[in-house]
């Protein structure tokens, strides 16, 4: 007996080496590209030979509060006509100048651009400073950076098609929607308080912008400001876990390839998407996501994300972007709960709604249902113009002029 099971054993590890050692795909899963080199877009694309300091144990030294605060009026993608993808989607870029054959749109500004943009930057940073309303909203830049998208691969910057049906797969809206609201399932994972995702949790948008990492032998930990998302990320050379098991955040599995941390996140489900606050198309669980870190300054942190699903996308496309030191240098509570009621009341006022529908047509009334914000409150909850509205940044400051380009292609919350 004991034979057998040895033989049985060493069948198994026969099988389970040459599936480790195959370069073909396993279990239905197609054949992937390799994901580009990282892109310095915090210089312009130029070579760096920073070295960050290390850690007591000989790391690349990553630690500290990060923000992507830097990258307001910078736009997740270029195209062509008028605006991007509907709201929540990847993002919203400026309408792309026509092009020559061939041509691709340039990822960095000229000098003058680049002139114009940091005198924009300051004066905004400066009147925030001094007009301080809140410390809590409305986040902005005080860097200046060159880049003009986010999108770093395809080279003309443009998102690839999507191969799903966009309305099935999108995120549902819920309270941002047109209704009705009829289960928790139409509110999406970010307003359930769950989490807004790999992508949604680093796209910049209007507060919460705050990344930590905190680092210690064989394992990196990235945690989010807003909602109570933290990643573990390990280093030791360990597998990833049992391919049947997903989760919204993935299973993380890193090294080093000297400066860069190189991240792997695979087990996936197919509930989250791409998008500014989790929002947009939701991806499958095929979804692999390779993110690089390197600290190419003492106050800089490039961050590059390249997004692998041949069941979503037409094509794996790549973000880059600078992190650098979150104001403050802390992440701020953010008191959002799976439990709450906000839910339950939600789907409560609805179900009232139904009734008055009910009660006006049993009277001979035939009219529209409410819609779920009726008062008039647009994203977030903000009131149109005239009539009020939200404070300043976290470090004081009136919020952007109504219909400001923000880049964070019309963010809630």
């Amino acid at each position: 007996m004991n034979m057998r099971l040895i033989a049985s054993v060493g069948a198994v590890s026969g099988v389970v080496a040459l599936m480790a050692t195959s370069s073909a795909p396993l279990l239905g899963q197609a054949a992937r590209s390799t994901p580009p080199p990282l892109v310095i877009t915090a210089f312009a694309g130029k070579a760096v030979d920073y070295k960050a300091p290390r850690t007591p144990w000989g790391d690349p030294d990553l630690q500290g509060a990060w923000s992507s605060d830097d990258m307001e009026n910078v736009p997740m993608a270029v195209f062509q006509g008028r605006g991007g993808p509907g709201r929540g989607g990847p993002g919203r870029g400026a309408a792309a100048a026509p092009l020559a054959p061939g041509q691709v749109p340039p990822l960095y500004l000229d000098d003058a651009a680049i002139s114009a943009r940091k005198a924009q930057v300051d004066n905004a940073a400066k009147q925030r400073d001094t007009s301080a309303e809140s410390s809590f909203r409305f986040d902005y830049a005080r860097r200046t950076f060159p880049q003009t998208r986010l999108i770093v691969d395809p080279p003309d910057g443009r998102l690839p098609a999507i191969k799903v049906d966009q309305q099935a797969r999108q995120m549902p809206r819920g309270t941002y929607g047109p209704g009705p609201l009829n289960s928790w399932e139409d509110f999406s994972l970010y307003e359930r308080c769950i989490t807004r995702g790999i992508a949604g949790s680093i796209l910049r948008v209007i507060y919460g912008n705050g990344n930590r990492i905190v680092q210690a032998p064989g394992v990196v930990v990235l945690s989010y400001e807003m909602l109570p998302d933290s990643r573990v990320i390990y280093t030791d050379g360990r597998k990833h876990i049992n391919s049947s098991i997903k989760q919204y955040l993935g299973d993380a599995r890193a090294h080093w390839e000297g400066e860069e941390l190189v991240v792997e996140t695979t087990n996936l489900t197919d509930k989250t998407a791409i998008g500014v606050n989790g929002n947009g198309v939701r991806h499958s669980e095929q979804m692999v996501i390779t993110e690089r870190f390197r600290r190419v300054a003492d106050n800089i942190i490039q961050y590059q994300a390249t997004y692998d699903d041949p069941v979503t996308y037409e094509k794996p496309f790549t973000v880059s972007f600078p992190l650098t030191p979150l104001d403050g240098g802390n992440l701020l509570p953010y008191d959002c709960h799976p439990g709450n009621t906000a839910i339950s009341m939600s789907l409560s006022a609805e179900r009232a709604e139904d009734r008055a529908v009910a009660a006006d047509a049993a009277k001979g009334i035939v009219r529209k249902r409410r819609t779920v914000q009726d008062d008039g409150a647009g994203v977030g909850a903000a009131l149109p113009a005239g009539r009020g509205g939200p404070g300043a940044g976290r470090a004081g400051g009136p919020p952007p002029a109504p219909g400001a380009a923000t880049g964070e292609n019309d963010v809630e919350k």
